[in-house]
């Protein structure tokens, strides 16, 4: 019999994930809309329209905006909302469903992603992260992405409902590390942008995100996170291409700040704005030096402009690289 996969959240990337699920071959795939307006324009215009114009629909794909039918007699769940709404998802989700937690933020106080799901009762739970852009995904080019637990058996399980010509998924028993690392490359990836608006030149980008991997890393070690894990796929990789891609709404509403305008995404959830605060105060209570993210965060909050955010930087005290 094949397996049923839910995917809940009919966004650019879930839209990618089902895709990618049916290139695979190995389950039946629906997708839930929240809205049933939204169903119903996906099940005529068989495209996501907003999120991923230009990608076809194949028929196979059921869409629905009940999540009892999404559900129902799947053997595991995507959860592919932006990060505000997955505590309320949750909420309506049987705690029996193994889930797979594929946004890149935290929740409404910081918390993981993961935790909130503990807290509801979850206990079979996997994330996925990597440097997967869903307009990428959603087309069928070539990349790689992490899937994290600490239950082998689901992660592996996953791995192979998605593996395909297409996407090359790895296990990972670091959950605390890969999920992580998605959300604080976020944060790195608006600085990114804030210097292609400033037109700042490749050394400084480089430079800046150099020096972002120890404020990464700090969190990380804090988290419990594997060493390691910061220069995989979900760490390092997904830096690299969320800070360079034309495709990355962090990088995007960077340069628009830089450039005095308002980060707007046509709805689209920029993830490192909200991050940059909450990691911003982690670090004030944690006596944690994070001069990055917190330039990031006073920039976001109208408290500095891009250029003084980059002074603020360069003017710091003088001292060892390591």
């Amino acid at each position: 019999m094949t397996p049923k996969v839910a995917v809940l959240g009919a966004g650019g990337w879930g839209t990618a994930l089902a895709l990618a699920l049916l290139r695979a071959g190995r389950s039946e795939v629906v997708l839930w809309a929240r809205r049933e307006a939204a169903a119903q324009e996906l099940r005529s215009a068989r495209e996501n329209v907003p999120y991923l114009p230009g990608v076809s629909l194949p028929a196979g794909l059921h869409i629905t905006s009940s999540l009892d039918e999404a559900v129902a007699g799947a053997e595991l769940a995507l959860v592919v909302t932006p990060s505000v709404g997955v505590p309320d998802l949750l909420a309506e989700l049987p705690p029996e469903l193994p889930l797979v937690l594929c946004a890149k933020g935290l929740g409404p106080g910081g918390e993981r992603l993961s935790d909130l799901a503990r807290a509801q009762g979850f206990t079979r739970l996997a994330v996925l992260s990597g440097p997967n852009h869903a307009e990428e995904i959603g087309r069928g080019l070539p990349a790689a992405t992490v899937i994290a637990s600490d239950d082998p058996a689901l992660a592996a399980r996953v791995q192979t409902l998605l593996q395909s010509a297409s996407l090359r998924p790895y296990t990972s028993g670091d959950p605390t590390g890969v999920e992580l690392g998605g959300v604080l490359k976020n944060v790195l990836a608006v600085a990114a942008g804030m210097v292609d608006g400033l037109r700042l030149g490749d050394n400084a980008k480089a430079s800046l995100l150099t020096r972002g991997l120890p404020e990464m890393a700090h969190y990380l070690a804090w988290a419990g996170a594997q060493p390691g894990t910061l220069y995989g796929l979900s760490g390092l990789g997904d830096l690299m291409a969320t800070a360079s891609s034309r495709h990355s709404r962090n990088r995007a509403a960077g340069e628009a700040l830089a450039l005095g305008e308002q980060p707007e995404q046509g709805g689209k959830v920029v993830e490192g704005l909200r991050t940059a605060r909450l990691l911003h105060d982690w670090g004030k209570q944690h006596g944690t030096e994070l001069p990055i993210i917190h330039a990031v965060s006073r920039v976001a909050a109208g408290e500095w402009t891009a250029q003084q955010a980059v002074g603020a930087l360069m003017d710091r005290e003088a001292k060892a690289e390591a």
